[in-house]
């Protein structure tokens, strides 16, 4: 059975342990606690906000989230035993004991174990008296000029002084001034080594010891060391310029006795082990240990781990490391480069907005978060060390060449990056192998000045002339390609455009048609060639039309190779023409990932955005525009625009070439089709095996109002809405489950996509397709209240906020109104943002589900690992701050929060309660109304305040009770009221209609007083506040 892992840290490290660690099928899930914006519903990764600092509480979630690995990252945490007391409370956990974990928490202790058991190192001594520090430094014969802060310390607490006065001012200031505190009450003083510093790695489970490959990190900020030392700002495994036989070496005169030697002090080391080397002119000896993988040590070395991590790491701890030893990549070197914010390692900004992810990942490197958040739905910075960017080539240059173009891609204001990771090996290789001209030097190979975006492409002939167009596929970059191509033509849409005398756009809806056909394939669109053909050239007209096509190609990243005219009087009416293109594409032969056979049963469905009809459907929106009293030139029906409904119908197709190739590319989709011709009922099946079918859920995907609109206005029918029309589906994905969440996220970062169905197996007769609750979410589709709050606004005179209120939803599972709220936040009146889900339930949750597919950040705080609701309180609370929550939303929040929280937040906290306070309150509402045999019941959304089940109440729906009514058809009811009242309040209150007063009592935007009860109910689609008494009426009357 596959297991949840946790991995502890928030780092670049902790990335990238999580990344390999979900590429096992042992592994169902990766927890990171914290985390950061990288390990944020990262496919299988995701964090978590569990408090790690407690270790009680760690266990009991473990436990209580079956957690069958626990991953440690910061030392730290080692120190204080954390592995400890896991592996005490029955949770497995990877690393050293505290006591192990003394090699690099105690210098003192390390110092010392190394001389007792005779294993290189530097020579140097231990102090805690500053006076005979001194004595030390001034009496050696070798430069004692390195003073290290015993304890657990960080890298800055080492000082390299230039003599030995400076050296001994540096023992004063920590050991008599203690300018580093408790990690200062001893120092340990080393001769300082001179030569070529080296990290070597290994896994040991106390016995067996195996050896990672050579890595050499770059600790100084500058291009040629120079600069402050750093944690460390890039590096390259393996390290050309050492032998092999100097690597069994350090195994054997190292590694090793390290290793037999904590055995034989009664301390068994179980994890893995970083040495720092010095490779002096005599010999290697050891400057400092790390008891895990250092940073950014992990993110170059783990990518070329070519088993599964996870069994290693099983193995390490059952002690059976000698049956499952780790293999590596050969013939592979892997360059990382660190990304900093601008004044690391001093003081920094944060929050600088950082893109060009995608498109760093595009061009085939990997990019490991360390100091980022999410912050408005995008990545910011948030620590010195930023990313890490990693890529894998067969040789060091080509791999440094990869990474620095990824690192030129990404950007963020002030970022520090080197551009000459690895210059000491591109020297060794340089003189010793010949790999390279001798000539060339290491500026000229880290250039990585992105090329020019131009309006063709490598491989076009064009200016050649002659009378054929000419592309040449090797300039193009293929070598061993197939060749995709698509010709088709507009149809009606075209006729639309002539009647509106709009011709700007219906060029790209051409080069849409072609090039999104050719993406079924996975083939990348190489060029474009068009027919324009008309009765009597219109120079204006053709112009715009060509000037379209030109864009769209443009957009498509194709080359627009040809085009030819035609003028054929008596064959088209004046005014009137026609269109024709043809794309061609390529895809490498062995890079045909798109195979419609392999999908299977459990496979999901993700939906792309369309921007309207597209280019089909026409012939029938004509016919409803014929029996409708609508024109091109009439406004959008419905409030669906503020533009003509003819250029409204005339929005082109989108292209979705450049954001889905490397989706595509990925090998995680497995088909993919544009929703064409047919609708959805005769489009998908296209890319589906004839033993399945699919599934889709309309309430997944937002669904353009002018589908409402055409669905309303011709009186269709569902089966008719889903075979004519897109129905806001623009295209179709198909992924494995384990993937899909990945997928998604990497379509989301360029074009708005949802989860929207499964693949299930085919009955016979029955359709590949089917569409649930397709005609409620067109009839549901515009939320009425919207309107008539934006009128009310309007009456009001209600200014737009300048930004939306962030907004945090919090829930205890399912039923909730989350739904209808997201909805609203959609919606263009709107004032809301959803800034965060929050649940104090784990486990499969289908509302945080629900919310990640919106795109809305998601946290699992159970309260059961809190020692009192003060506790947990605060946690929640910490998290609305990171977010920067304005107002809180309690959507079937089944906690009661603490006075505290409740003061923090007065007048910023709504709940909505399943009945019509004040009459009937407190649990079982719906019991309680049919007991009372009452008539009328309903919902009432109210501000909290700290007493339970009392609060302003900001308004009211009522609900009538039916006589054959249960609790459970009343529950239902009273649901969709839910849905229908909470936005409203929610739009009172985000708007600055309504707030709390100081006295606990609701206020009205001056004005309001003066509308009629009429009029109230005409804003809030005739829902209503009832007071008591009115309550206490429609009770007698009924």
């Amino acid at each position: 059975m596959a297991d949840r892992v946790l991995v502890i840290g928030s780092g670049g490290r902790e990335h990238a342990l999580a990344w390999k660690l979900a590429q096992s099928p042992h592994v169902k899930q990766v927890l990171v606690a914290p985390g950061n914006a990288g390990t944020a519903n990262n496919g299988k990764i995701s964090n978590s906000a569990v408090l790690v600092s407690n270790h009680t509480i760690l266990a009991q979630f473990c436990k209580d989230h079956n957690i069958g690995l626990v991953v440690v990252g910061p030392e730290a945490l080692l120190g204080t035993g954390i592995v400890d007391d896991l592996m005490s409370a029955g949770v497995r956990c990877f690393g050293p004991s505290a006591k192990a974990a003394q090699l690099e928490t105690n210098r003192s202790f390390a110092k010392a174990f190394l001389d007792c058991h005779g294993i290189p190192t530097a020579r140097g001594k231990a102090f805690a008296d500053p006076q005979e520090a001194c004595s030390f430094i001034t009496s050696t014969d070798f430069p004692a000029l390195v003073i290290k802060a015993s304890g657990q310390a960080a890298r800055k607490e080492i000082i390299i002084a230039a003599s030995k006065e400076e050296a001994c001012r540096a023992v004063q200031e920590i050991l008599q001034d203690k300018v580093f505190g408790k990690t200062g009450e001893t120092v340990v003083i080393e001769e300082l080594l001179e030569g070529e510093e080296l990290s070597c790695l290994c896994f040991t489970d106390g016995v067996t010891v195996a050896p990672m490959p050579l890595v050499q990190a770059h600790k100084q900020l500058m291009d040629g060391d120079q600069g402050p030392n750093t944690a460390g700002m890039g590096a390259y495994c393996p390290v050309p310029q050492i032998p092999e036989a100097l690597l069994e070496k350090i195994k054997d005169s190292i590694l090793q006795p390290i290793v037999d030697g904590m055995r034989q002090e009664g301390t068994t080391y179980v994890g893995v082990l970083q040495t720092g080397l010095m490779r002096t002119k005599d010999d290697v000896k050891i400057i400092n240990f790390t008891c895990h993988f250092g940073d950014p040590q992990c993110q170059v070395i783990l990518p070329l781990l070519t088993n599964d991590f996870y069994e290693v790491i099983q193995a390490t701890i059952d002690g059976k490391l000698c049956s499952c030893m780790p293999a590596w990549s050969e013939n592979r070197t892997a360059v990382s480069v660190v990304m900093a914010s601008e004044g690391y390692p001093g003081e920094y900004v944060k929050g600088m907005e950082v893109t060009g992810l995608l498109q760093a990942r595009e061009l085939g490197v990997k990019v490991f978060h360390a100091g980022t958040t999410m912050q408005d739905d995008k990545v910011v910075t948030g620590g010195g060390r930023v990313l890490t960017v990693t890529a894998i080539k067969e040789d060091l240059m080509s791999a440094l060449e990869e990474a620095n173009k990824g690192v030129v891609a990404i950007r963020f204001q002030g970022a520090i990056y080197r551009k000459d990771i690895g210059y000491q090996a591109i020297a060794f290789l340089q003189q010793s192998v010949g790999l390279i001209n001798g000539n060339i030097s290491v500026d000229t190979i880290t250039s990585t000045d992105p090329p020019t975006a131009t309006g063709s492409r490598s491989g076009s002939h064009a200016e050649l002339g002659g009378s054929a167009d000419l592309f040449d596929l090797k300039a193009s970059g293929y070598d061993d390609p197939i060749l995709v191509s698509r010709t088709k033509g507009i149809g009606t849409k075209l006729q639309i455009a002539q009647m509106c005398k709009k011709h700007d756009t219906i060029g790209q809806d051409l080069v849409a048609m072609c090039v999104n056909d050719i993406l079924a394939q996975g083939a990348e669109p190489l060029f474009f060639l068009d027919y324009f053909a008309c009765g009597k050239l219109d120079t204006e007209v053709a112009q715009a039309v060509r000037a379209g096509i030109a864009e769209a190609c443009k957009k498509a990243g194709c080359a627009l190779l040809g085009r030819d005219t035609a003028e054929i009087p008596g064959m088209y009416s004046p005014g009137e023409y026609n269109l024709a293109g043809f794309a061609v594409g390529a895809v490498e032969r062995g890079q045909m990932f798109l195979q419609p056979k392999r999908v299977a049963e459990g496979d999901v469905v993700i939906g792309l955005a369309s921007s309207g009809i597209h280019s089909h459907g026409f012939n029938l929106v004509r016919k409803i525009l014929l029996m409708s009293s609508l024109h091109y030139s009439s406004p959008v029906p419905g409030g669906c625009g503020d533009q003509p409904l003819g250029e409204l119908l005339l929005t082109p197709t989108k292209i979705y070439s450049k954001a889905l190739l490397p989706v595509l590319r990925s090998g995680h989709v497995k088909a993919f089709a544009p929703i064409t011709g047919g609708g959805l009922l005769e489009s998908i099946p296209r890319i589906l095996p004839e033993a399945f079918s699919v599934i889709l859920d309309a309430y997944t995907w937002q669904i353009p109002e002018i589908f409402s609109w055409l669905q309303t206005e011709g009186n269709l029918s569902e089966e008719e809405m889903a075979r004519t029309f897109n129905c806001g589906i623009g295209a179709v994905l198909m992924a494995d489950k384990e993937l899909a969440q990945q997928v998604l996220k990497d379509v989301q970062r360029h074009e708005e996509a949802w989860l929207i169905g499964n693949i299930v197996p085919s009955h016979t007769g029955s359709s590949h397709v089917k569409v649930k609750n397709l005609l409620k979410a067109l009839q549901l589709n515009r939320f009425q209240f919207l309107q008539n709050a934006a009128d009310m606004d309007s009456h009001l005179h209600v200014e737009p906020p300048k930004s939306k209120v962030k907004v945090a939803v919090l829930i205890s599972g399912t039923g909730t109104n989350l739904a209808a709220l997201i909805a609203y936040a959609r919606e263009p009146a709107s004032c809301v943002q959803i800034a965060l889900v929050i649940s104090n339930k784990s486990g499969d949750v289908e509302e945080l589900r629900n919310a990640a597919r919106a795109g809305i950040p998601t946290r699992v705080i159970d309260h059961k690992l809190y020692g009192s609701r003060s506790e947990f309180d605060r946690t929640i609370d910490s998290v609305l701050e990171e977010f920067s929550v304005e107002l809180i939303c309690l959507a079937g929040f089944m906690r009661i929060l603490s006075s505290a929280f409740i003061r923090k937040w007065y007048g910023k906290i709504l709940n909505i309660c399943p009945s019509l306070l004040p009459s009937v309150k407190g649990g079982n509402a719906h019991k309680q109304v049919l007991q009372a045999g009452v008539k009328v019941t309903g919902c009432t959304v109210h501000f909290v305040l700290e007493e339970a089940n009392t609060g302003a109440i900001i308004l009211q729906e009522p609900v009538s009770v039916n006589t054959d009514d249960t609790e459970e058809t009343l529950l239902e009811r009273v649901k969709e009221a839910e849905c229908r009242a909470f936005p409203i309040a929610l739009q009172l209150v985000t708007s600055g209609v309504v707030r709390l007063g100081a006295d606990g009592k609701i206020c009205w935007k001056q004005g309001t007083q003066s509308l009629t009860h009429h009029e109230k109910q005409d804003c809030i689609s005739s829902t209503t506040t009832l007071k008591p008494q009115q309550y206490n009426r429609l009770q007698s009357n009924a």
